[in-house]
């Protein structure tokens, strides 16, 4: 069974090198998929071949990530997608997880005041309502010209005949195993032990894929598998219950457009921070005309990271559920607010976190994830960001159902003005409440220049996801770079606090670390890590589609090829 696996793997690996190779004067790229696995990629890539346009390879794409990539692709989860049709129209939708109706303020803190231990990440009451399916039905319901049958059927053909295990998913898989033997048993679907070129074959994910076929959203929503889910939430001590299930709305929202230069980026608005602290970052650093200086150069790296320190900055007083509260965006985003924001900064020395707080302003307050995109043959273009917020989410695995569930309750200010599991520090207008959506920092963007579809990106990496996208677009638009080398460059991350910034291992020459910490930025190469995994289409002025997906990860493209 293996090995005949591992041949399919090798043909299909063959057909993506022959579709590249045959890049000549006479074809070129029409359309392409980019994702974390070739396997979803190239089921986008099938389902454009059949007749469909971007938004059915979206659905089709997401189904597969969610039985080949089960740390981050999902039906456990949520996320958000922004869309660019061909006319040139944009939109983008909410599919976030929202807390169950039972849940309340202060429900991870123990009787001495301190946030509990892994209640929040990991575990039944860690779940937050899942919305994957639902959006993916929205979408479908509006955007798609297929048969919801014909998009779902190749994930559950994938489920049933496998998938092979990458060298990177084994020591993932392994990793956890024994968190997922402690949450569900020692019987546990993935309690084993994995090795590179294993086959998975999830029969139990087949059938409930089969169910959301024969039935549609309320074969997870309501009915048997909701069943199984709240009994997998309930017996790990979560508060979920069947109504929230059948209660679940996706939720088409107003992307955050916004313009930098001669550049018009839309990215995603509340309750994701992504697109409001992209927005800040680009505006605080449009006036130091960053192109006079070399890509990862002492003083480029200054003013972004100076940006980046007082967007997270904000980002932790201001931004939370738009349903909930009130949100000044138009104030955060205003030229003159940023201006102040970055008055303090000067290239001498840096700006102490602990000396920079939220901006003022009056108003009345009320790790892991996967990115895809796509570009159709028609112009269509689809950015999408899902997850289960840390790896394999809750590590709660819904065993009849084949799936994991998320641990999205810990991305709430669990506590305001302590960190969770992605050292953020959240305020009061990120508390947990009934029914309302936590704060995200996915990203997934469009960019046009001078009016034309110019960029499709996005990445996961938890608040690093907001940093990667700020610095991918400005490689591409103010350094020049080709879009994969614009993904390869070596990239840096800040968030306020802690004060560090993070660095890739390495990168760097010890010139610009030495330059660095001269002017007191702090940086402790042991905290080295990769940050983000970029998976981005360039669209350049003169037409040529470029995939790019990011090699931090299995990361990899499928086009479609036509005669010019």
């Amino acid at each position: 069974m293996i090995k005949i696996f591992k041949m399919r793997k090798l043909l299909i690996t063959i057909l993506l090198v022959c579709f590249c190779s045959c890049e000549n004067n006479s074809k070129k790229i029409s359309a392409a998929v980019v994702s974390a696995r070739i396997e979803a990629s190239s089921i986008g890539v099938d389902i454009m071949k059949k007749g469909g346009n971007a938004f059915d390879a979206m659905v089709a794409t997401d189904l597969a990530l969610s039985v080949c990539y089960p740390n981050a692709g999902n039906i456990g989860g949520g996320g958000f997608l922004v869309y660019r049709t061909k006319t040139g129209e944009v939109g983008s939708l909410d599919f976030r997880e929202k807390a169950p109706s039972k849940a309340y303020e202060k429900m991870f803190i123990n009787p001495e005041g301190y946030i509990a231990k892994n209640k929040s990440t990991t575990g039944g009451l860690s779940v937050g309502v899942p919305g994957t399916v639902a959006g993916l039905f929205e979408v479908h319901g509006k955007l798609c010209s297929m048969p919801f049958e014909d998009l779902i059927q190749p994930a559950i053909d994938l489920a049933r005949n496998g998938f092979i295990v990458t060298e990177k998913q084994a020591k993932s898989l392994n990793k956890y195993q024994e968190d997922f033997i402690s949450l569900n048993g020692q019987e546990t679907f993935y309690g084993r032990r994995f090795s590179k070129g294993d086959t998975i074959i999830n029969i139990n994910m087949a059938k409930t894929l089969e169910k959301i076929k024969l039935i549609g959203k309320d074969g997870f929503y309501k009915g048997m598998i909701a069943n199984k889910i709240i009994e997998s939430i309930e017996s790990s001590g979560g508060i979920m219950t069947l109504e929230d299930l059948k209660n679940y709305k996706a939720i088409w929202r107003k992307p955050l457009s916004f313009s930098y230069k001669n550049l018009t980026v839309h990215s995603m608005g509340l309750p994701s921070s992504g697109g409001i602290c992209l927005a800040q970052m680009l505006s605080m650093i449009e006036p130091y005309d960053i192109s006079q200086y070399s890509p990862n150069s002492t003083k480029a790296v200054q003013i972004m990271v100076e940006s980046e320190r007082r967007s997270f900055a904000d980002r932790s007083k201001f931004l939370g559920d738009p349903d909930f509260n009130e949100i000044p965006v138009d104030i955060l985003l205003s030229k003159d607010y940023l201006k102040k924001r970055m008055s303090s900064f000067n290239f001498n020395s840096a700006t102490p976190s602990k000396d920079l707080n939220p901006g003022t302003i009056s108003w009345k307050e009320s790790d892991q994830t996967t990115h895809y995109s796509i570009i159709d043959m028609n112009g269509n273009a689809v950015s999408v960001t899902t997850t289960l917020n840390g790896n394999y989410g809750s590590k709660l695995f819904v065993e009849e159902g084949g799936f994991f569930l998320n641990n999205e309750m810990d991305d709430f200010s669990i506590k305001p003005g302590e960190p969770n599991m992605y050292g953020l520090v959240g305020g009061v207008v990120n508390k947990i409440a009934p029914n309302k959506r936590m704060l995200s920092s996915m990203t997934p963007t469009i960019v046009e220049e001078n009016g034309e579809l110019a960029l499709v990106l996005g990445s996961p990496g938890g608040s690093s996801i907001i940093t990667s996208v700020f610095q991918v677009i400005l490689n591409v638009f103010e350094f020049n770079m080709e879009v994969k080398q614009a993904i390869e460059n070596p990239r840096f991350h800040h968030q306020w606090v802690p004060e560090y910034i993070d660095l890739e291992p390495n990168t760097f020459s010890k010139k610009t670390v030495d330059e660095l910490r001269e002017k007191k930025y702090s940086i402790d190469r042991k905290r080295d890590r990769f940050i983000g995994r970029v998976d981005a289409i360039r669209v350049t002025k003169e037409g040529s589609i470029i995939p790019a997906p990011d090699k931090r990860g299995d990361d990899a493209e499928a086009t479609i090829m036509s005669i010019d």
